[in-house]
């Protein structure tokens, strides 16, 4: 069973937002930071393994960021909030727009 959850982290003022599957592990995560939500992350593990193998993977990583390794179940006094799939996807769509404008900007 796929979930969605949010958090802040206080100490790097920056949300998480993770796609887990039924263990925890993350599928897909977005990293915004406060204030203004400006897109961190927005990586997709099967994006994520796909460049590896293609070896683009620095790449990747430089305009999407990556995603938490272990599984996401220790919260570390975080608060999570759960979310529903189509809040979760609006939320991905806007920081994968933000991170790829801001790639098409960057000076080659």
């Amino acid at each position: 069973m796929t979930r969605w959850v949010r958090c802040f982290w206080d100490e790097e003022a920056v949300w998480f937002y993770f796609e887990l599957d039924n263990e925890g592990y993350v599928i897909r995560q977005v990293e915004l930071r406060e204030p203004g939500s400006k897109a961190v992350a927005a990586a997709s593990l099967a994006e994520w393994q796909e460049a590896r193998s293609a070896g683009r993977l620095a790449e990747y990583e430089s305009v999407y960021g990556w995603t938490a390794e272990p599984p996401v179940s220790e919260w570390e006094g975080h608060d999570p909030q759960w979310l529903s799939a189509h809040e979760f996807e609006i939320v991905w769509s806007t920081a994968r727009r933000q991170l790829q404008d801001r790639q098409r900007l960057r000076p080659t």
